[in-house]
């Protein structure tokens, strides 16, 4: 697909997602400070299915702003009682607060009930809870007797809306800001809503011809590592130097403390990982005890 193209595909997408917003201030911040960026443009780029188109926005208040306004949407339509969701502001760093189980669906608080009443899932038990949830998405995709871009899906770092949005509150700031959170150098083409303007970037546009994996170095490697999974999976290749370079940014975390090791695991498989942090904080660790951990490891994968 040619970069007009795909701008023309992203510049629609948003007017509608922004259409659907019934705040006018909300509707104006949107307007003027949304970033496009991530696997959506490179799956253009390669004529392939996008998933979702991840977004992201220019300032601290612009992020806040989107989140609550969607987090009192979510809110909204349940009962006092299973409203899980709450938004911090943590010193400029902003968290979606889902209470134990780290995510909500629309469906109410059954991954809470899930963590609160299974202590030690197997690795079947888990794998059917993120399949659940997975569910919920894609069925929330296809309903159309319920409102577009409504809010279905929520974890401590996104809100993912129906119609194939996905907003990135985590990280804010201007493309190359965000961009310093990015891992690999195909993903970092972007899309600006205040000028519609769609930047290609040749590293980008290199590794997406060879479908080579370049890694351009990440405050997460550990995260990095894991990712690599899924583009193997889909046929692209990664050479021992570029596992050399994350393994060397690992080297420099202690991941045998909890607060590093959450820190590292954003972003992966986050019903997983959830759990096994919430175990070892339920043990009053701030170390990891290496030999619990991999024992947790084993029941839950």
């Amino acid at each position: 697909m040619r970069g007009k193209t795909a701008r023309g595909i992203i510049r629609r997408k948003i007017e509608e997602w922004i259409s659907s917003i019934d705040d006018l201030g909300v509707r104006q911040t949107a307007e003027k400070n949304t970033i496009v960026t991530g696997g959506c443009i490179a799956s253009m780029l390669l004529n392939e299915r996008v998933n979702d188109f991840d977004l992201y926005f220019r300032t601290h208040k612009a992020a806040m702003d989107v989140a609550a306004y969607y987090i009192k949407k979510f809110n909204d339509g349940l009962p006092e009682s299973t409203q899980l969701v709450k938004l911090e502001d943590l010193e400029g760093r902003i968290r979606i607060k889902v209470r134990s189980a780290g995510i909500a669906t629309e469906e109410g608080d059954a991954g809470y009930q899930y963590f609160e009443t299974i202590p030690d899932p197997d690795a079947a038990d888990a794998s059917e809870y993120v399949d659940a949830a997975l569910k919920v998405i894609e069925e929330g995709e296809d309903d159309e007797e319920k409102p577009k871009y409504r809010p279905i899906f929520l974890s401590s770092n996104a809100i993912t809306l129906s119609q194939h949005v996905q907003l990135v509150v985590r990280f804010y700031g201007e493309p190359d800001k965000i961009h310093e959170n990015y891992d690999f150098a195909h993903c970092m083409n972007y899309w600006t809503s205040w000028d519609d303007e769609l930047v290609l970037r040749q590293p980008a546009l290199e590794s997406l011809l060879a479908r080579d994996l370049h890694y351009v170095g990440s405050k997460y490697p550990l995260c990095s590592i894991i990712r690599t999974r899924k583009f193997i999976k889909r046929g692209w290749t990664i050479s021992a130097g570029q596992y050399l370079k994350m393994a060397m940014q690992l080297n420099e975390l202690d991941l045998s403390d909890v607060s590093v090791l959450e820190e590292q695991l954003v972003g992966v498989d986050v019903a997983y990982f959830t759990e096994i942090i919430e175990k070892l904080k339920g043990r009053g660790m701030e170390k990891v005890d290496s030999t619990y951990l991999l024992e947790v490891i084993d029941r839950i994968f």
